[in-house]
């Protein structure tokens, strides 16, 4: 099969084998197959002075005088791997139809081979790429990869805040597609990659092409794109400030105009092992973001998603700088999801984790909205969020915190700790309102009867205030009904049961 396929091979020589060439060959592609998924259809080739061959529409010419890209790595001189690397990538620029396995399957077998090849030489670490070799790669990546995604491509995050109930998309391309991710990542990763030659062809340009793709529908390719964008960002450092500027508007994109992506739980992942290299004291540029793009986050309906990989971005932050804790409880309190039960809960976990590190300073600052906010959820008709919010005094630390503020804690928790007491309808909940009930009688007894009493006192207050009101109401009623009826004076009328009493 390889000899037919290398006898319809068009041979051709190139006298000049630098870096030119190569981008002469990379501005004019002749297109003669589909691409997958692509805008359109990619093959790669270069003018020849001899005659037209057919197979110049499957396969694309060597672009290096002398080299036959079919031959095997370990059957040519040291000095001559360079040239056939390029060969053999200019090769893989043809794309296909994945989406009729049928068609083409001989050239596809032959493509991935030798992708795989590729993918053990680059591994191999056996010599440094050349500039003409880092634009071939490039451009061999940019054909296969970079394709725009249909419509039905992009889906709503709705429902329950998940995509639970949306069956992800697989690309058919993915065992083509896998082993080109595959290959970058080690031509990337490669220590025979000299950063500041690499840096002209993966350009600001070549990162934004690559973010793109993390909307993609196929998590495998979005954990794929993950781990590249990871290292590219420590290779790269030129780079650096610009991917942090391109990931924070897509997430600007994402909250403020269309709650619509596929990768914001990768891009936080990547942005997490991002925060954990930053120096110490914190630069303004980076508590900006943490204040415009990540206490942002919490507000799509849509959280559920990447809510464990944005907490741990937060909490990175808040252990880099300490006083930040204060801060980013503001902006939860902030965007508090009042009628969203299940995100709620998730809040409720994130203040825990931020109060167990917290320091009493920044305690002190917020305690009083935080409490009030945590009274209410006590009170809350969804068992879920009365109990998590009580489960807060399971840990030790919250429990010193309150402890030591006592003075203006208990004042706040306790009226809500007697309306649970007196009426709430789970009984779980009400056992743990017990428990903290007798935990502020035992922390200090006397402010405890104190806040209790004070709270009997306001409940008759206000029952009596509600009698007065209802008084008032039923002398209005006596009076109207004494009034005349005359022309278009608004008539009294009677409730439904007392007519049919009378």
């Amino acid at each position: 099969m390889l000899k037919q396929i290398l006898s319809r091979l068009p041979r051709k020589s190139l006298k000049n084998d630098s870096s030119e060439s190569v981008r002469q060959d990379s501005a004019s592609p002749n297109s003669s197959s589909r691409s997958s998924g692509g805008p359109g259809p990619v093959t790669s080739g270069t003018r020849s002075n001899g005659p037209k061959r057919t197979s110049s529409a499957v396969f694309p010419a060597s672009v290096v005088a002398g080299i036959e890209p079919l031959v095997p790595f370990k059957d040519v001189p040291s000095a001559e791997r360079m040239n056939l690397f390029v060969s053999k990538v200019s090769l893989c620029c043809v794309t296909f139809d994945f989406t009729e396995p049928t068609n083409n399957s001989m050239e596809k077998d032959f493509k991935k081979h030798t992708l795989l090849e590729l993918v053990d030489f680059v591994s191999s670490g056996s010599m440094r790429f050349s500039e003409p070799a880092i634009l071939a790669m490039c451009r061999m990546c940019a054909v296969n990869l970079f394709r725009v995604f249909p419509p039905n491509y992009l889906f709503h995050l709705g429902g329950n805040g998940g995509e639970d109930d949306e069956e992800p998309v697989f690309d058919p391309a993915w065992p083509h597609l896998q082993i080109v991710y595959e290959l970058l990542l080690k031509f990337i990763t490669s220590s025979c990659l000299d950063a500041k030659v690499a840096k002209k062809y993966i350009d600001h340009s070549f990162m934004l092409r690559l973010l793109d793709l993390l909307d993609s529908e196929d998590p495998r390719e979005r954990d794929c794109l993950k781990t590249i964008l990871h290292r590219a960002y420590g290779k790269f450092m030129v780079h650096r400030p610009f991917i942090r500027k391109s990931i924070s508007n897509v997430f600007y994109r994402f909250v403020f105009e269309t709650e619509r992506h596929n990768g914001i739980a990768e891009l936080l992942e990547i942005y997490g092992s991002i925060i954990s290299g930053f120096a110490v004291p914190l630069k303004e540029e980076h508590k900006i973001f943490l204040w415009r793009v990540l206490i942002p986050l919490h507000k799509p309906k849509s959280l559920g998603v990447y809510f464990q990989q944005l907490s741990y971005c937060v909490t990175q932050f808040i252990e880099k700088e300490p006083k930040l804790a204060s801060t980013v409880i503001k902006g939860l309190l902030k965007f508090w999801p009042i009628t969203n039960s299940q995100k709620e809960v998730m809040f409720l976990a994130e203040i825990e984790e931020i109060l167990e590190s917290i320091n009493m300073v920044e305690f002190q600052k917020i305690m009083a909205p935080l409490f009030w906010r945590l009274g209410c959820c006590i009170n809350s008709y969804h068992f879920q969020v009365a109990e998590r919010t009580l489960f807060l005094w399971n840990n030790d630390q919250i429990v010193n915190l309150i402890a030591h503020n006592r003075q203006v804690i208990m004042p706040i928790i306790i009226p809500a700790l007697e309306k649970n007491a007196y009426g709430h309808w789970n009984q779980a909940v009400l056992n743990l309102t017990h428990n903290v009930r007798k935990m502020f009688a035992d922390m200090d007894e006397l402010l405890f009867m104190s806040c209790h009493a004070r709270f009997k006192e306001e409940e008759a207050n206000q029952s009596m205030v509600a009698e007065k009101r209802k008084q008032a109401w039923v002398l209005l009623e006596n009076v109207a009904s004494l009034q005349p009826v005359t022309g278009k004076t608004a008539v009294l009328v009677t409730p439904l049961a007392t007519t049919i009493a009378c």
